[in-house]
């Protein structure tokens, strides 16, 4: 995505005097091939500070295992529970030690100064895009109100800006109404769809054709690589092999049938081994078991039990021989 970042970033600086009147999307952002973003966890330590180092050893670990991309602070990052300076410090670590890595960084909060200020940030420190979740504390805002806040977003941008639509979590959707309001701003270069739903995804892929309209869940990918869209996916911090298999199956032109079922094979390993966990403490718990250090949740998320760790473990042997 690097390359598409400096395209972008030259088309920005030819047009900077016409700033105020914003172009249509296709002449300021350039789609690019489908790419795998591992939605990852952010580590803490066993007091719940951010764990600088073992974050650090991450973004190597991903690329290793095939992923294109890391997305920093998203849901499965647990951006909620970081303050805006610790989102800063966060990021620039990602972005430090991004290992070739493209890297997107979730910017979103409730209000537009922290958002255009974690913007600003990402930027400056080189990020390739944002993801932006919207202003999710008043639920369901009017279209119009949606429209200002994310139009004051897109035009301080200077980077490619995706839109966060995980209505089940934010309770804010981002509709095609919305998006066909603000696709007239250069810097909008899609969205990341975490509903899991299949038409409401198709709906996305026939209105918006020139975005890359990323799906965020395994189901969907077959349909965003066929319409040339990438994906952010939870499980890629855990089956990033097995994730990184269908994007290179579908580059070599070849049928994804086959390495989709190995993907669900994979994640169908872990399902249900620790009840009543959300999905991050259990990847926290499993990602010890395949290498990297043992890192821990802030509430309100809740650690795994040592009952729930041991039931995990042979389970993490299993998935670790199918890479």
């Amino acid at each position: 995505m690097e390359a598409t970042r400096r395209s972008f970033l030259g088309v920005v600086g030819m047009a900077a005097t016409a700033a105020a009147v914003p172009r249509p999307a296709s002449t300021g952002f350039v789609k690019p091939a489908p790419r795998f973003n591992v939605a990852a966890v952010t580590p803490c330590d066993s007091k719940g500070k951010f764990d600088e180092a073992l974050y650090r050893d991450m973004m190597p670990y991903f690329k290793e295992r095939g992923a294109d991309g890391v997305v920093v602070l998203g849901t499965t990052g647990e951006f909620p529970m970081f303050s805006c300076v610790e989102r800063k410090k966060i990021a620039e670590v990602a972005l430090k030690h991004r290992s070739g890595l493209d890297m997107i960084v979730q910017v979103g909060t409730p209000n537009l100064p922290e958002t255009q200020e974690l913007l600003a940030h990402a930027a400056a420190n080189g990020a390739d895009g944002v993801l932006c979740i919207p202003p999710f504390y008043y639920k369901n805002p009017s279209l119009e109100g949606l429209y200002r806040y994310y139009s004051q977003v897109l035009e301080t941008a200077k980077i490619p800006v995706y839109l966060y639509h995980i209505p089940g979590t934010s309770a804010v959707p981002i509709t095609v109404e919305l998006l066909h309001k603000l696709e007239r701003f250069s810097v909008l270069a899609g969205i990341k769809d975490s509903t899991g739903n299949a038409e409401g995804y198709a709906t996305f892929v026939r209105e918006f054709p020139k975005l890359n309209m990323m799906s965020g869940t395994d189901n969907n990918i077959p349909a965003a690589l066929a319409a040339g869209n990438g994906a952010i996916l939870m499980g890629g911090n855990l089956y990033t092999k097995q994730s990184a298999a269908v994007f290179q199956a579908h580059r070599e032109g070849k049928d994804v049938t086959e390495a989709m079922a190995k993907l669900r094979a994979a994640s169908g390993l872990l399902r249900g081994v620790a009840s009543g966990s959300d999905g991050i403490p259990l990847i926290k718990a499993a990602l010890a078991g395949l290498g990297l250090r043992e890192s821990f949740c802030r509430a309100p998320h809740v650690d795994l039990t040592d009952e729930q760790k041991a039931a995990l473990k042979p389970k993490v042997a299993q998935l670790a021989e199918l890479a």
